[in-house]
């Protein structure tokens, strides 16, 4: 490649993981603002976590637009691939967290309508986690840190856990005082929406570690025993 087209490439590439890193920087807001607006029962805030997803899909879309880019003008192999591929699939992760935000933050709508329970502040402690890990995994993208992400990977059972023992306890709290049903059921789908927040935590580290060594992870991620189910 003469010169000036190798450092065309190369500010492509890296216009490309700044793309990605903005989304992940609005995703991860929208994370906090959502479980924020859970506990502090900020309407205001939740409407703005819902119109905020609309800046998410837009940054998807400019990724995706980066990428097949490169990949139609500039023909990438071997370590410049990993780089557009990692910022397409991460971009798509990003995407379905800002979605999951935007799901917890119309239960938020609801639930500032009703009573206040007091297993909000549970809620609240799993959301902290997946928010962490997500915050972990962003910055390991961003300083190419597969020793960090793969320090997520290895903590997803936490947030499963936590799932498990939020679900065991909202039920009890249903059957105790069936007046608490409506509220808990949101606070379920809450809570589940937090999980998968987190498996996408899990799938960017993957992705990170395949960036950085070429490979895939070739073992089984760790799950918590006994995950109840929901939908």
């Amino acid at each position: 490649m003469a010169e000036h087209t190798v450092k065309a490439f190369t500010e492509e590439l890296d216009a490309l993981t700044q793309e990605v890193a903005r989304m992940g920087g609005l995703a991860e807001a929208s994370v906090n603002d959502s479980l924020s607006a859970v506990v502090r029962r900020d309407t205001a805030l939740a409407q703005s976590v819902i119109e905020r997803d609309l800046k998410i899909d837009a940054a998807q879309r400019e990724v995706e637009r980066r990428a097949i880019k490169l990949f139609a003008l500039r023909q990438p192999f071997a370590s410049d691939l990993r780089v557009v591929l990692t910022g397409w699939r991460i971009a798509s992760e990003l995407e379905r967290v800002g979605d999951l935000a935007k799901n917890i933050a119309k239960r938020a709508l609801i639930l500032n309508q009703a009573e206040p329970i007091t297993l909000t502040r549970s809620v609240e402690r799993m959301g902290k986690l997946a928010a962490a890990h997500l915050n972990q995994v962003l910055d390991a993208y961003a300083n190419r840190d597969v020793q960090s992400a793969i320090a997520v990977w290895h903590q997803d059972d936490n947030i499963d856990a936590h799932y498990n023992s939020l679900f065991r306890e909202l039920v009890t709290y249903m059957i105790e005082d069936p007046r608490t049903i409506s509220s808990c059921a949101h606070l379920l789908f809450i809570a589940k929406n937090i999980e998968r927040i987190g498996d996408h935590g899990t799938n960017i580290a993957e992705y990170i570690h395949f960036l950085v060594t070429g490979e895939e992870i070739d073992t089984e991620r760790p799950r918590a025993d006994n995950e109840p189910g929901i939908g």
